[in-house]
């Protein structure tokens, strides 16, 4: 027997006792995860910066205060997620009364990321608790200090028949697949995404998966420079690159290229990005490590390309005079290289763009509405933003999901609720009344009739 049958079906039970289904329940586990974080904080800054050198404003603002605000707004609207919703029947149903009852979906598996492991792993399971769900949670591996950390913070806070951690690779990861859950909710690569969604397949299992892609920025001639390459160039090197909506390339109008090349060189120098500066962190593993630096070519480079083997650090690289076939373009960088390329004619860059896989996140700089439009009307991507990069994320009124290779799904503020939930549709009709047109035996009159009621 796989070793977490057991581990599955004891949150089963627990979950078909009904007491995720009490809102005040719900409530309560979420500001017992609120306590813990609190609690835990220092620990956890510590286990980061262990697997990252990430310092403790990095971990504050890019992982902890969105838990605190998602946690916060989920308590405060739960309530009104998890109400029943009044619908109107229509006249062939009348007398009746129809409504949608929402619905927790049952035991979960939320299967966490390294770049950001604390917020990846633990906004989705905000999600699922405030969806009246049991979670078993598995961070990644590759953060290995920060997932125990994880792990010890949600033994010591929730009965493990509600809300469990398990750690491990690739076998543990397997394993569990083999479970019958019911939902699961993935973020990481596509390769690995594709694996799990294979799994989830023969079992039935829905799924949502937050993947990743290259993800462009178009910087039209008429973009405000020095604005522009200030938020693209904090936003790219945010995390050393590793962030799955980080700018992976950059189009830039050959008007402005040499100009705004200069400035992303400026801005970069300006920024002074070194792990003592509390700005920048090392890449994640020595496999990830040189994997980017075979990205860097020297011909290429146009600023940095400096690195230290054995701190794994890379310094923020950009290069120039680059086209779609060169390495950098090939996958997804997740990494400190940014690969600028230059077009004239936006129509080329919109077909370039649309013949690769669906980006999770396209980015556009430009006063003029026109061009901005036309390229959020004719591109498909997951989520993304005019006139900055990265910072959709922080409105959780925006569902955050990828399209395509990107991912399946979305999440955030309600979205996430109703990706743990399922809406039940309900007509409630009384019996004192039964018109008999429906019944047989049928004629031409009641064809009539019901063409009368229908409108048609």
């Amino acid at each position: 027997m796989n070793t977490y049958f057991n581990v599955v079906e004891k949150q089963r039970k627990f979950f078909n006792s009904n007491k995720t289904k009490d809102i005040n329940f719900r409530k309560q586990q979420l500001k017992l995860l609120s306590q813990a974080l609190k609690s835990y904080e220092s620990k956890l800054e510590k286990a980061i910066y262990d697997d990252f050198k990430k310092s403790k404003f990095d971990t504050f603002t890019n992982e902890l205060a969105l838990l605190y605000l998602d946690i916060k707004e989920a308590i405060k609207k739960v309530n009104r997620w998890s109400s029943i919703k009044r619908v109107k029947t229509n006249i062939i149903n009348f007398p009746a009364k129809s409504y949608i009852v929402p619905e927790p979906l049952g035991v979960c598996l939320i299967i966490g990321a390294w770049n950001y492991p604390i917020q990846l792993s633990l906004a989705p399971a905000i999600a699922a608790i405030a969806a009246g769900n049991t979670v078993i949670l598995k961070p990644s591996e590759l953060s290995s200090n920060t997932s125990s950390v994880i792990k010890e913070m949600i033994k010591n806070t929730f009965d493990d028949a509600f809300f469990t951690v398990i750690e491990g690779g690739v076998e543990e990861t397997t394993a569990l697949l083999e479970q019958k859950f019911d939902k699961i909710f993935f973020t990481g690569s596509v390769p690995v995404g594709k694996i799990v969604y294979q799994a989830a397949a023969k079992q039935l299992t829905p799924v949502t998966l937050e993947l990743g892609g290259k993800s462009p920025t178009i910087v039209w001639h008429d973009a405000n420079i020095k604005v522009s390459a200030k938020r693209i160039t904090w936003a790219k090197f945010l995390n050393a690159g590793q962030t799955c909506i980080a700018p992976d390339y950059l189009l830039v109008h050959q008007h402005i290229y040499n100009d705004f090349l200069q400035a992303l060189k400026e801005e970069i120098k300006q920024s002074n990005f070194a792990l003592e500066n509390g700005n920048y962190v090392q890449i994640i593993n020595q496999k990830n490590f040189n994997r980017l630096i075979e990205m860097m070519d020297k011909e290429k480079i146009f600023t940095g390309g400096n690195f230290n083997a054995e701190k794994r650090l890379i310094e923020p690289t950009i290069l120039y005079n680059v086209d779609f076939k060169h390495i950098s373009m090939q996958d997804e960088i997740f990494g400190p290289i940014l690969p600028v390329l230059s077009f004239e004619n936006i129509e080329d860059v919109i077909d370039e763009i649309k013949r690769r896989p669906r980006p999770l996140s396209c980015y556009i700089y430009s006063g003029n509405k026109k061009i901005a439009k036309k390229i959020i009307s004719e591109i498909s991507f997951g989520g993304g933003a005019i006139n900055d990069s990265i910072m959709h994320i922080t409105n959780s009124k925006l569902p955050f999901g990828g399209v395509g290779d990107s991912g399946i799904g979305s999440y955030h503020g309600k979205a996430g609720f109703d990706t743990f939930t399922h809406y039940k549709s309900i007509m409630d009709k009384p019996t004192f009344f039964e018109p008999n047109f429906k019944y047989s035996p049928y004629s031409d009159k009641k064809i009539n009739i019901i063409r009368k009621f229908m409108r048609i």
